[in-house]
């Protein structure tokens, strides 16, 4: 709806997908520093005179950036289905323009004649680029927390 709100195209879904994707990412954040801002390394800092700025930025930054980082690469899978729904539906770019959605949806009026493969491979295609970003930002996710660093 905000995608078609704004005008389709290359900004609706933008502007949409950002919109509906950002609080999710915006939780865990908030999470991460409120936790932080409770840890004994920030009561110390604070209790040895460092200002507020100085805590956020070389305590509290360096804490949440990794998951914050985490937290985007796992939405971008998110985001891309988001995006070809979209565009498949026809609220998202406009025909010409190269995008999965648009090739999914060209393609279903040639399933009846048999032509199976104009929509398969895109599919898998899709698939396939929405599983890598997942395992790139689980794996990634296990390299930075704490506790499943050493295994």
């Amino acid at each position: 709806l905000i995608s078609y709100a704004i005008g389709k195209g290359f900004w609706g879904v933008t502007i949409g997908v950002a919109v509906t994707h950002w609080p999710s990412l915006a939780r865990v954040v908030r999470a991460e520093v409120l936790q932080c801002r409770e840890s004994k390394f920030v009561e110390v800092a604070r209790k040895l005179g460092q200002s507020p700025a100085r805590i956020a930025l070389h305590h509290m930054v360096p804490y949440v950036l990794p998951q914050f980082v985490v937290g985007l690469i796992l939405l971008f899978p998110h985001a891309i289905l988001h995006e070809a729904a979209i565009t498949f539906l026809g609220f998202g770019l406009p025909p010409e323009q190269p995008a999965i959605g648009v090739i999914l949806s060209e393609s279903m009026s040639y399933l009846s004649t048999g032509a199976w493969w104009l929509a398969v491979f895109p599919g898998l295609a899709l698939m396939a680029t929405v599983l890598l970003f997942d395992v790139a930002g689980q794996s990634l996710r296990k390299l930075v927390d704490p506790h499943t660093a050493q295994k």
